[in-house]
């Protein structure tokens, strides 16, 4: 990570002080999940406090719960985000497709308000932000690089909330997007490898960074949620389609196993 997210404390130099500026970070989504930060005697120089202030500030947030030092490792933003289910809840998700209709549906207008947000709000560091992520999608688009574009795609979704704005809303998409990863009851796969969806995936992410761009919010929200419309019925149809098959495999199956009856 760059290694000047942090400012000298300019009035009472307190443990405190370095805790409030790293809680900041960390809850502006500017530190993420398993972010290294620098080396204790090069942390000390950019808030400009002594060591042992800076070891008290250390210990406090790990006691918070907000770092993780690691024997011989160095220091990380732990894992703040946490997983939204148990591996319990999981199993049940993973057994009934109601629930990915549910996630797909929550996506859709929670998605919808993050991007007219972020058409809204983006700052030009924003913009150039996701003009990177689409122009690096088009890129893995023109190679036919299904796991590289994929996993663009989700960047795209985390560039989209970032962009919002709104800390709330970015930390509980990030915990969304976490199931997405698992693919426990979700695969991008299925979607991706439908006929003809990568071009519109494209095109319709395209539309949604278009918006942000133009600063039309009504724009973006419509684009967004018509996105996720298209990843939900695309992911019924390719469910059933998966499922046909399977039911066509136990009849030619069970064909083969049987006798002729016209033959006898």
């Amino acid at each position: 990570m760059p290694a000047n997210y942090f400012r000298p404390i300019d009035h009472i130099r307190t443990a405190d002080e370095v805790c409030a500026q790293v809680e900041t970070l960390v809850l502006e989504g500017v530190l993420r999940v398993g972010d290294k930060l620098p080396g204790e005697r090069e942390l000390a120089r950019q808030f400009d406090v002594s060591r042992p202030v800076l070891r008290d500030a250390i210990k406090e947030l790990e006691r918070r719960g907000l770092i993780v030092t690691r024997h011989g490792g160095g220091t990380f933003v732990a894992d703040v985000i946490g997983d939204v289910f148990s591996e319990t809840m999981l199993e049940l998700i993973a057994k009934h497709p109601k629930a990915t209709r549910d996630y797909l549906e929550y996506r859709r207008d929670v998605e919808g308000i993050a991007a007219a947000y972020a058409a809204e709000r983006a700052t030009e560091h924003d913009r150039k932000l996701l003009t990177d992520v689409i122009e690096r999608m088009e890129a893995a688009h023109a190679k036919d690089s299904f796991q590289e574009e994929a996993s663009i795609d989700i960047e795209f979704h985390h560039a989209v909330c970032e962009c919002a704005h709104n800390v709330i809303l970015m930390h509980t998409l990030r915990s969304c997007y976490r199931l997405l990863a698992n693919g426990v009851f979700f695969s991008r796969s299925l979607v991706y490898g439908h006929p003809g969806a990568r071009e519109k995936l494209l095109k319709q992410h395209k539309a949604v960074y278009e918006a942000i761009m133009a600063s039309d919010a009504p724009a973006a929200r419509r684009a967004a949620e018509a996105h996720m419309e298209f990843v939900e019925r695309f992911s019924r149809e390719a469910e059933r389609a998966k499922s046909w098959e399977a039911v066509a495999r136990m009849r030619h199956a069970q064909r083969l196993d049987q006798p002729d009856e016209a033959a006898g």
